[in-house]
């Protein structure tokens, strides 16, 4: 078990990513509070847990981490339950204000930073105060995304607010290093969660949108983050900060995709080779490849 007798908070703990990383933290022997402003789906999160037997180990507590007092709450909560604290992982998150720049409500503009910023600043500095306490490391994740790396993968609020988590991330994980506390953010491409669908789909039906959407043959799922999230918050990433890790199957890498805006599919680039010499005066060259 890569995280037995450790202590992790997990925001957004609830649903999505975060649920799928509270049961594999579980599964690797981790103790955790899962801390998300639903209720109801903290509740079920917990009953998830006891019925794969891992219940003693998890506890809930209502959340909102655009809230201070919320976000201290919930590293108390770590400490007087389990006695220590020694990961975090700010996940919790909101789709925020969508829509022209022109057309953004100051109100919308702060919520989406309160949430998706705030929130993260608010559990580094907690979580840090009870991990300088301890003086034994520790680790801190935060949920950035591909929208905060370039301006065409997402919302323009939302890509800016990501944009300044993984800067933050950055800043953090030079001011902690001489704590051993190593500071990270996970950067999703096309993860199947709730605020991946809408409201008139499922599911299902989402993530067969998803598919094809990058060049990995099918969408990310809940598990891809949690994995990601595991090798950040074990011993396995000691000398791993101020990362910014990319999820997404190879859609960031992609670039512009220029094949695609030119409307040739991928399938139809592998089936020939060809050598362009431009204007050397020398013929280019064309091959047809054979099929496997």
């Amino acid at each position: 078990m890569r995280l037995k007798d450790k202590v992790a908070v997990i925001t957004g703990g609830a649903g999505g990513m975060g649920l799928s990383t509270v049961m594999r933290f579980l599964a690797e022997g981790a103790r955790v509070v899962i801390a998300d402003f639903n209720t109801a789906n903290g509740e079920a999160a917990l009953a998830q847990a006891r019925e794969q037997g891992l219940g003693e180990a998890a506890r809930f507590i209502c959340t909102d981490v655009a809230r201070e007092a919320d976000v201290k709450a919930m590293i108390e909560c770590a400490m007087d339950e389990f006695g220590r604290l020694d990961i975090i992982f700010n996940n919790a998150g909101v789709g925020g204000a969508i829509g022209p720049v022109w057309e953004l409500e100051e109100e919308e503009w702060d919520y989406t930073f309160d949430v998706l910023v705030k929130g993260v600043f608010f559990g580094i500095k907690h979580a840090t105060r009870a991990l300088r306490q301890q003086q034994q490391g520790g680790a801190i994740i935060n949920t950035a995304s591909i929208a905060g790396i370039s301006g065409g993968c997402g919302p323009l609020a939302y890509s800016a607010a990501k944009a300044a988590v993984i800067n933050l991330s950055k800043a953090a994980a030079v001011q902690l290093a001489p704590d051993r506390i190593r500071v990270n953010a996970i950067c999703p491409g096309f993860i199947l969660t709730g605020l991946t669908r809408s409201e008139r789909q499922t599911l299902e039906e989402a993530g067969r949108h998803l598919d094809g959407m990058q060049p990995w043959p099918d969408h990310g799922k809940g598990d891809d983050i949690a994995g990601t999230a595991l090798f950040l918050a074990s011993d396995d990433s000691r000398f791993v900060s101020g990362e910014a890790i990319v999820v997404d199957g190879a859609l960031t890498a992609i670039g512009p995709d220029l094949w695609q805006r030119f409307g040739i599919p991928r399938e139809a680039q592998m089936e020939k080779a060809r050598l362009n010499r431009g204007t050397t005066g020398e013929g280019n060259r064309t091959r047809t490849l054979k099929g496997e």
